[in-house]
């Protein structure tokens, strides 16, 4: 068994901007109108053409649907309270690997020996990212946004 303190995991900007975006979706509603990506990288501050190609994915990944014509864009494709951290970052990465599987699969002993680790180590940040939904983001977003307003207000 291994037992992991803190460290830093250098996660993509990919897998961090898809999960911003899918909970700018889910401020938005389930049922609102679609989001257009120009709207959602002017909100977010990402790039547009960044955006449409994390949407892209998303949408790969069945977690957001596509909506054409003039009040085209994109919504949430299921309740967010449905939706984990984990099924974003997989969509958007794909699945997560700290060690390739070849590698996992050597005979030789440091390979394994490490390999071992780094499972447990994925295991643990997999259980995390399960743990966390878009519905409860969005939640936190909200309070937060709120506690600013009551800042400002005074």
């Amino acid at each position: 068994m291994y037992m992991f303190g803190v460290f830093m995991l250098r996660v993509s900007s990919k897998s961090r901007y898809a999960v911003r975006i899918m909970v700018h979706l889910a401020q938005q509603g389930l049922h609102a109108s679609p989001a257009r990506k120009q709207d959602i990288a002017a909100s977010e501050e990402i790039s547009a053409d960044y955006v449409e190609q994390i949407l892209i994915r998303l949408r790969g990944g069945g977690l957001v649907t596509s909506h054409r014509g003039a009040r085209g864009g994109f919504t949430l494709a299921r309740e967010p309270h449905l939706i984990r951290v984990l099924d974003v970052v997989e969509a958007a990465e794909g699945n997560l690997a700290f060690v390739p599987e070849e590698e996992a699969l050597s005979g030789h002993a440091t390979i394994a020996a490490t390999s071992q680790m780094w499972h447990a180590a994925q295991a643990l940040l997999e259980g995390n990212l399960a743990d966390v939904t878009i519905a409860g983001l969005a939640a936190e977003a909200d309070k937060l946004r709120q506690g600013a307003q009551l800042l400002y207000d005074i």
